[in-house]
């Protein structure tokens, strides 16, 4: 099976992390996001991932090829981002109208999610009750079927918000209807959206169904990955002992890290070849390489080379970067 993975966002809201390391690059609970939505896809009977790129998608295609040796990559380069309609509109002649998964790249799923691939219907979209639907795609029902949906209402049209899980039988209605948005320059807030070619094919009598997600977590602002981080972990079993320093878990520490008399959890991810010395952390993700000195950390990102010395209670800190507090 075929899985189209857009992943060429700028991830702005997640700066400066996505100066120097794209979106699903960004690590909780011990991996990537891509690797997450990888490890979902897989046992769905996934063989075949198009990755949709953009800046430093480099990364993100080393990474895969790396670790997911029995996926087939194919990689795509969006050069303009024109939105996630016009992203995925680019893999067309990759899926030749087979069935195929379109799932965003910048969130995490669980659950069982073999009912989503076993319909008849022409598109199966996840979707879940959110509070702030303004923020997303919506739909409308009727029944079993979607009869509408709207790109970030202005105004309340529904809560039930397209979460980016989505089964596709009908792939070669829904490139005509992405064809028909794009040489008919339809837009919204200035993109090509998914969404108005899953209303395109509403509106030509398609069967569109909805799929309860439960388990959906978005990765797009660094509060919402720290809310992942921590669900994640709790689903962790190991508690590493690090002689000299005090682990409260749930936590992920990289065998290649150095912990130095040190507290850290709970709810702490540290990367590879990480170091925390003299440091009490909780409830933050610690990149590659990053180095924590004399720190009291909550709530923090640090990204990967970064470092940071000396007394603070909340960072965001980008790959690269250094901060020394007296």
């Amino acid at each position: 099976m075929k899985a189209i993975i857009p992943v060429a966002g700028e991830g702005s809201r997640l700066r400066p992390h996505t100066h120097t390391t794209p979106k699903a690059m960004m690590h909780v609970a011990g991996k990537p996001i891509i690797g997450h939505i990888l490890d979902t896809l897989i046992p769905l009977g996934v063989d075949q991932a198009i990755l949709v790129v953009g800046h430093l998608g480099n990364k993100i295609l080393d990474f895969v090829k790396n670790n997911y040796p029995q996926l087939e990559l194919i990689s795509v380069t969006q050069k303009e981002r024109k939105g996630l309609g016009h992203a995925v509109f680019l893999a067309k002649d990759l899926v030749a109208g087979e069935p195929v998964l379109i799932v965003y790249g910048d969130t995490i799923f669980e659950g069982e999610f073999s009912r989503l691939i076993h319909c008849e219907a022409d598109a199966n979209i996840g979707v879940r009750e959110v509070e702030d639907p303004s923020r997303f795609g919506v739909v409308q029902m009727k029944g079993k079927r979607i009869v509408r949906l709207v790109e970030k209402p202005t105004s309340f049209v529904s809560n039930l918000a397209i979460v980016g899980l989505n089964y596709i039988n009908s792939s070669s209605l829904l490139f005509e209807c992405l064809e028909e948005l794009i040489s008919s320059c339809i837009t919204t807030k200035g993109e090509y959206q998914l969404t108005d070619a899953f209303q395109l094919m509403v509106d030509k009598q398609a069967r569109v169904e909805a799929f309860p997600v439960e388990n959906w977590f978005d990765c797009g602002k660094p509060e919402t990955i720290l809310e992942t981080n921590r669900y994640l972990l709790e689903k962790s079993v190991s508690v590493p002992r690090i002689e000299g320093s005090v682990v409260n878990p749930p936590v992920f520490i990289s065998g290649s890290a150095k912990i130095i008399s040190s507290i850290v959890g709970p709810y702490v991810s540290i990367a590879e070849k990480a170091t925390v010395e003299n440091s009490i952390v909780r409830d933050s993700i610690i990149g590659e390489d990053a180095k924590v000195r004399q720190c009291l950390l909550k709530g923090s990102l640090i990204g990967a080379n970064a470092q940071i010395k000396g007394s603070a209670s909340r960072v965001n800190l980008g790959d690269y970067s250094e901060i020394e507090v007296h």
